[in-house]
């Protein structure tokens, strides 16, 4: 492999962003090439500008999916057998409110490899012994902590307080970040409640769209621990391109 191409993906791991290595496995145009996470060549290259965009169009699904896999793509009469490897960093929880589900969630969420992070001010919830499993507990209201924690689009947002002193912070910083998922649990009043606010704080109706509620899929469950797995389940599914 091309140190440039080495050079660079080391770089971008670093910095918790999801890249792919396409390579064409065999032929006289046998290459590599590094891509972001749209899909755009970013170091190394192929010969024909054609098959660089070609590839490039084809590595955005696997990075949408965030799997590899290998493709024969035909250019020309040509069949070229590429494989795109995905290289993606752990997925980030965050999750607002020390609740009981949200105990559950952290381990759900530990489980299939997610980092989490659990923000709560209120000392009676957040505790290190309601949350030994999470990776980061930080007992603070979220506007502060929040600007210490690099959300990408590799973060997911679970606003389980119930609170609108702490989830509404929370949503205002999750609505302005690339996060992938932002869902919050409440009723169709309690959502409408928080809408309501961020629309006087000047989000939009394309703003308030992002947020899930209610949270999680519709597995008819009422128990902490079925929330928890109906939260866990949609974040998955989203995580791998299902709607």
């Amino acid at each position: 492999m091309k140190q440039a191409i080495l050079d660079q993906l080391a770089r971008r791991l670093d910095a918790h962003e999801t890249t792919a290595i396409a390579s064409v496995l065999a032929g006289p145009d046998a290459g590599q090439a590094l891509l972001d996470d749209g899909g755009r060549v970013i170091a190394g290259g192929f010969d024909s500008d054609e098959l660089a965009a070609a590839v490039a169009a084809s590595a955005a699904g696997h990075l949408e999916r965030l799997q590899s896999g290998r493709e024969s793509i035909s250019i020309d009469g040509r069949t070229y057998d590429v494989f795109i490897e995905v290289f993606a960093p752990p997925p980030q929880l965050i999750v607002i409110g020390a609740v009981h589900v949200a105990i559950h969630l952290v381990e759900f969420a530990r489980r299939l490899g997610f980092r989490t992070v659990v923000i709560d001010p209120r000392t009676a919830f957040a505790t290190e012994e309601r949350f030994a499993k999470a990776d980061e507990l930080l007992i603070e209201w979220p506007a502060e902590a929040l600007v210490r924690i690099r959300i990408t689009d590799n973060t997911y947002f679970a606003l389980l307080a119930h609170d609108l002193k702490i989830d509404l912070p929370a949503l205002e910083i999750a609505l302005r970040s690339p996060a992938r998922y932002i869902g919050a649990l409440g009723s169709k009043k309690t959502h409408s409640k928080r809408v309501a606010a961020l629309q006087e704080n000047g989000f939009t109706a394309d703003d308030v769209a992002r947020i899930t509620n209610p949270i999680g899929l519709d597995l008819g469950g009422r128990r902490a621990q079925e929330i928890a797995l109906a939260i866990i389940a949609e974040i998955v599914a989203i995580r791998h391109g299902k709607t």
